[in-house]
């Protein structure tokens, strides 16, 4: 309960993230990503990893880690990259609560069963594998109720009230980027759960006496580079072909101060995540580490979803849309519990 607590103050963070971007001013979402994912995938995890390990033992962890184990990491960093950045083109057009719904769903999924299964776990003949099952299909369960949610939203809708709730607001077009974003979003879990990635260098960190709650901070650092690089390199890309390289320069002194101060608090909110999921995951039966992925894209969506409510994502639908996204959320909740079964 104490792993699911951990994981569940993670999710807080990863579902407000996109909250404070609401309060930049003057830049466009090309510049705006690019800086807090500066925050979020540089900065952070460097700082949680050095206070988090023994002193003076970082450089050490990393040096000695297998190099297999570190570019192997980097490199499902970076297809998390492509489905980081399309995470954030599916909430522009499809809003908070919807489009994180899609896309973490799916990599709630694929992100638990795809490194349980390269793992060698058998899911299908122990009590525990039988248990993670039914908690990604009850997990996913809560997503389709909220995925109906969102169809009998946008129907009961006129398009200037989507508008009106979601600037960008374009189904479709949201719709096929989530999956996409889903589908490569599910590699981090890989990256860090991996028997042959993040394992290794978790490994590495133990022997140099690092807390069994932050060993996955070491990782975070490889990972979350090689989603820098695919974001980093694409947001320049926008900035040139749009012209949008003079937002860092062409505001007031005072609004580029606010645009770097919510930014990076966004950009840390984020990154909180991964380090309360590393915390939690240490506290679950080894047997079900694999279930903890889910967990937290479960719960992310159900804060995202409730997050989505105060910010007037739904206004205007009827009592029965909202009945029927608090039993997605509800379900989603009740899932996590599965893992107490075991």
């Amino acid at each position: 309960m104490i792993g699911i607590l951990l994981i569940a103050i993670g999710s807080i963070g990863a579902a407000s993230f996109y909250v404070p971007f609401k309060k930049v001013k003057q830049w466009s979402w090309e510049s705006y990503w690019i800086v807090q994912g500066l925050a979020a995938w540089i900065i952070a995890p460097w700082v949680f990893a050095l206070f988090t390990v023994p002193s003076g033992t970082l450089i050490d962890i990393l040096r000695e880690a297998p190099s297999s184990a570190k570019w192997l990491t980097i490199m499902f960093g970076a297809l998390w990259g492509v489905g980081s950045l399309t995470f954030g083109l599916s909430i522009r057009y499809m809003g908070i609560a919807l489009g994180q719904s899609l896309v973490l769903g799916l990599a709630a999924a694929l992100g638990t069963l795809i490194p349980a299964i390269v793992n060698g776990d058998d899911l299908f003949s122990t009590r525990a594998g039988i248990l993670t099952i039914i908690g990604v299909a009850i997990a996913l369960a809560g997503i389709a109720i909220i995925g109906y949610a969102g169809f009998l939203r946008n129907k009961s809708l006129s398009e200037e009230e989507r508008k009106a709730a979601v600037k960008d607001f374009a189904l479709k077009k949201g719709i096929l980027i989530a999956l996409i974003s889903g589908v490569m979003s599910s590699a981090f879990a890989y990256g860090l759960n991996g028997n042959a990635s993040g394992k290794l260098i978790e490994k590495m960190a133990l022997e140099y006496g690092t807390n069994e709650l932050y060993l996955s901070n070491p990782t975070l650092i490889f990972i979350l580079l090689g989603g820098f690089i695919v974001n980093i390199i694409y947001c320049v890309g926008l900035n040139i072909k749009n012209k949008t390289y003079k937002d860092y320069t062409s505001v007031s002194a005072g609004v580029f101060m606010n645009n770097i101060a919510f930014t990076f608090l966004a950009g840390f909110l984020w990154f909180l995540q991964f380090h309360f999921y590393g915390m939690g995951k240490s506290l679950v039966p080894p047997a079900m580490e694999a279930f903890s992925w889910s967990i937290l894209m479960a719960l992310v969506i159900a804060m995202s979803n409730i997050w989505g409510l105060f910010l007037k994502e739904w206004k205007g639908v009827s009592r029965k849309t909202i009945v029927v996204l608090l039993i997605g959320i509800l379900v989603l909740i009740l899932s996590t519990f599965v893992i107490n079964l075991n």
